[in-house]
């Protein structure tokens, strides 16, 4: 093989490469270099692998290794010391980090532009992150990061402030305090606020500098002895019977060592969270859902030699019309997705929500306003920018495998089911995830790394590419949304009727639940007296659609949102004044039937909140939105925590919940010290198997309320032994903390009749988008009720990422296929809204705490993006008096920056 000669961080280095592989390959395989990560290789977008190639920052994963000959290479392992202490610890203080994945690259270029001096300004700092996605953050963090990281270094590598430079407003009780309320300050009510780590400070992110250098392990960074590596080979069409694969001309390629396809399974093939039906390998003679099936996995030395062994596998087709559209899905002769005979098909329809109350025809026949109106809503790639991964080694008679899903529960016993082994010859060890937003929830490589690793008696790791992640995991349903809704003359709501479709494409998933979702939050945050809503999730055999943030209410309520515009012009009011009448009160009725209670207030604090504002702005909409916390819908939810008083002395706090940016692990170590006084010093958290498997999956926002909850009643144990004997007489004790909410039912059930209390507990927003005099996003005001900011400036960052995210689903973001075949697997082509175009996002904290979960929490991962698609049609509306009932908003200026090229349309509405 050639070999490249180079100098890498600073010392002579040289690696072997062979043709067809990028530099980063060679830093990361070869040389072992962590710290740039491969989010996209070799598409260039993502920028999570820039290094400083002879001092200038140089994506890794474009560059072929023979052009580094004789060039000085750095990476984020190879700046200096002192300067890599300031950035981590700029990052840190201002909550610049979140996953993490993606913030090495960033930290990497982020040095450059130190030793320029270049960080005062903030424009500069924005246009220079254009070549990095950020899915979590919003931006605006990161740059408030190195601005700080850049004073620091010129101030001798000491940060200005102890305090980050970002604040936010709180909303108390019915008023507002219009003075900024710095992030650091302490709003708990135990012993924490002595050491100022408790609840409602806000502490940084647990081992928040070791993730900004990069040196928290995703499992792609892991490496052990005599590891082999997976390629995967997915199907080319969305609908195909499998009559042959042929895998001889890739079992000649350099290294490989197996292939394996679905005669090798012992086990199960079929897995799911609630129906069995996605395979992990299709079976010659079967036919193909979508094209994200799985046909065969090759196994060989490295994983370039694997994946290119992959490309060789030839898979012989006969490929059948797919079906695309969800309403001919369901029409009699329709073919079938999936083959009758098993218990959860049903023809297409994979699941259906149906309720009632009241009369709505009497209501309609009343009403003084009749709207009926269309909405549709768009697929979304989820992007999170670590592709999927999985580590499988062997252990004996059994196996343990590192995976960075969602949670454990169902991984564990799917891979068991898989291999034919009981649970216990299965271990799970879940890793750190960049990144997931309800896509990580399903199996996607787990059982078949875990089979090879167990039938080659060898260790392996199998990494998805970027194309292959996206081609594989779930996305964003497109929903189409039939509303007619009756008012008073007053513009009082008498009546909603809601029949919504949702395609879920070619496998199950969470599709029912999502659709059920979006039946629940149907009529948005009002009060609606009649009510007759029905919502499907249909197969089809486009790319199969999950439970990506909000699953399902996001889609409702852009529609709920814009039949109150439209009742407002009718009444001849504005946005505020139709909302204020009909906002959920204390003792009103949810769609569902759910009667609110007294912690709905926090809405009208959350739309008062904005009122002035958008009055006094020249273009500018509003919309509310509310998000239920938790599964609910007759689910059982729990949270466990353990605390363990090691020798030192030390506290360890054990988790159940997986760690994926939204900072649970950060937010139990502020319960312990709330509870306790105890220093975080002295405090480590981890995931633990047995605990995950009690919790299971980090979903629907209910991860920090119900962990806070249980770490709370194990805090409080220690605390009381804490008042009789010092810490160090304590070593050797455990303190176990639960928290079981199993009150809910399922609405359109006989339960519900008797008790409709569907949810949990809820989180309410208003947001305000404003634009400028041209139509282009300049600022979003979110004044969002929280229940209790457990750290507010980790909920302020969730909160901005939420909200960015939601301007990309309102204006650029689609991910578009051709008779079931996406049209481009590309990141750039997402419509991601890069750091430069995002507007200012001001967060408005309300709290009024609930009486559910830990501390009055109530949620906040994913109500940041529930009402901002509405917001930004009614802004739009304001500039050029165009109604949008469609998603994504393309045809307008405001999203003319973000659109990829190649989806712009040519007409771009003015201002009329």
């Amino acid at each position: 093989m050639p070999k490249v000669k180079f100098t890498l961080n600073g010392k002579p280095a040289e690696a072997s490469y062979e043709p067809g592989m990028q530099f980063l390959d060679v830093l990361r395989e070869e040389c072992g270099i962590v710290s740039a990560k491969n989010g996209c290789a070799p598409e260039g977008t993502c920028g999570c692998c820039v290094v400083l190639v002879d001092g200038r920052p140089v994506l890794s994963c474009l560059r072929k290794p023979e052009m580094m000959e004789g060039h000085e290479v750095v990476t984020l392992e190879g700046v200096p010391e002192d300067m890599r202490q300031v950035l981590s610890e700029a990052f840190s203080l201002e909550g610049g980090v979140q996953c993490g994945f993606c913030i090495p690259g960033i930290v990497t270029r982020a040095s450059l532009l130190l030793r320029q001096g270049v960080t005062e300004d903030r424009d500069v700092v924005e246009q220079a992150l254009s070549g990095h996605l950020c899915r979590c953050t919003g931006y605006a963090r990161i740059v408030d990061s190195i601005q700080t990281a850049g004073e620091a270094w010129k101030n001798g590598g000491v940060l200005p402030s102890a305090q980050p430079r970002r604040h936010f407003y709180f909303g108390e009780g019915f008023g507002l305090s219009r003075n900024p309320t710095n992030v650091n300050g302490n709003h708990g009510h135990g012993n924490g606020k002595k050491n100022g780590n408790g609840i409602g400070s806000s502490p940084s992110r647990y081992r928040g500098s070791e993730q900004a250098l990069g040196e928290r392990p995703f499992v792609d960074d892991m490496r052990v002895p005599d590891m082999l590596h997976g390629g995967m080979v997915l199907s080319e069409h969305p609908r195909a019977v499998v009559n042959a694969i042929d895998v001889s001309a890739a079992l000649a390629m350099p290294g490989v060592v197996r292939i394996f396809t679905a005669e090798d399974v012992p086990g199960k093939r079929g897995t799911g969270l609630n129906y069995p039906d996605l395979p992990i390998f299709v079976k010659v003679g079967e036919t193909t859902c979508c094209v994200g099936d799985f046909m065969a996995m090759v196994v060989a030395d490295t994983q370039f030699h694997a994946r290119q062994a992959a490309d060789k596998v030839k898979v012989d087709c006969t490929v059948l019309e797919p079906v695309t559209d969800p309403f001919k899905a369901l029409e009699p002769g329709a073919p079938q997705v999936h083959p009758e005979g098993n218990m959860w098909v049903h023809g297409n329809l994979l699941d259906s929500t149906a309720f009632s109350r009241g009369d709505v025809e009497a209501a309609f026949a009343k009403s003084a306003h009749i709207i009926e109106q269309t909405f549709t809503t768009q697929p979304i790639e989820p992007a999170f920018l670590e592709p999927e991964a999985c580590l499988a080694i062997p252990q004996g008679d059994g196996i343990k495998f590192h995976s960075q899903s969602q949670g454990s529960t169902y991984d564990h016993q799917q891979v068991a089911d898989c291999l034919n082994l009981p649970m216990e010859k299965v271990e799970v060890e879940l890793a750190a995830s960049g990144g997931a937003f309800g896509a990580k929830e399903e199996l996607t490589i787990q059982a078949q790394t875990a089979l090879a690793a167990f039938l080659l008696q060898r260790p392996v790791k199998t990494v998805l590419t970027r194309k292959q992640s996206t081609q594989h995991h779930v996305k964003r349903h497109p929903m189409i949304l039939e509303y007619k809704v009756g008012a008073d003359a007053e513009g009082h709501l008498l009546a909603v009727r809601a029949r919504i479709m949702g395609d879920t494409g070619g496998y199950a998933g969470t599709g029912g639940k999502c659709l059920l979702r979006a039946a629940c939050h149907s009529c948005g945050v009002y009060r609606v007296p009649n009510v007759d809503v029905e919502s499907k999730a249909v197969f089809t055999n486009n790319p199969t659609s999950g439970a990506m943030r909000g699953f399902g209410s996001n889609q409702a309520q852009f529609a709920m949102e814009g039949i109150m515009d439209l009742l407002a012009e009718k009444v001849g009011v504005d946005g505020y004044d139709i909302r204020e009448r009909n906002i959920l009160n204390p003792g009103d009725a949810f769609a569902t039937g759910q009667i609110m209670r007294e912690s709905v207030r926090g809405m009208r604090v959350a739309l008062d909140s904005v009122r002035d504002i958008y009055r006094n702005a020249k273009y500018a909409g509003l919309a509310c939105g509310i998000k239920s916390t938790g599964i609910g819908n007759g689910a059982i939810e729990s949270g466990y925590s353990i605390v363990r008083v090691l020798e030192g002395p030390r506290v360890e706090i054990l988790n159940g919940y997986t760690e994926m940016g939204q900072g649970v692990f950060t937010t139990v170590r502020q319960a312990i010290c709330e509870e306790t006084g105890l220093s975080p010093d002295i405090m480590t958290v981890r995931w633990d198997k047995e605990i995950g498997a009690k919790c299971g999956e980090a979903w629907a926002s209910r991860a920090t309320t119900l962990s806070c909850a249980a770490a709370q009643r194990a805090g409080q144990k220690l605390a009381a032994d804490l008042k009789q004997f010092p810490l160090e007489q304590l070593v050797g004790r455990e303190y176990t903390g639960e928290y079981i909410t199993d009150f809910t039912t399922r609405p359109g059930t006989p339960e519900a009749l008797k008790n409709p209390t569907t949810h949990m507990t809820f989180s309410y927003a208003t947001q305000l988008v404003i634009l400028d005099d041209e139509g282009r996003l300049d600022r979003v005001v979110a004044a969002h009720d929280v229940g209790r900011a457990i750290n507010p400036k980790a909920c302020a960052g969730q909160i901005e990422g939420g909200v960015h995210m939601g301007l990309g689903y309102a204006l650029s973001e689609n991910f578009t296929s051709t008779n079931g075949v996406p049209d481009s697997l590309l990141l750039r082509d997402c419509g991601i809204i890069k750091a430069k175009d995002t507007p200012q996002i001001d967060v408005i904290l309300i709290e009024v705490p609930d009486e559910v979960g830990g501390y009055g929490a109530k949620g906040a991962g994913e109500i940041g993006l529930v009402p901002t698609a509405g917001a930004v049609a009614a802004a739009l509306h304001s500039f050029d008096g165009i109604r949008r009932f469609s998603l994504p908003m393309q045809d307008s200026p405001a999203a003319a920056p973000s659109v990829p090229k190649s989806r712009r349309k040519v007409a771009v509405s003015s201002k009329a």
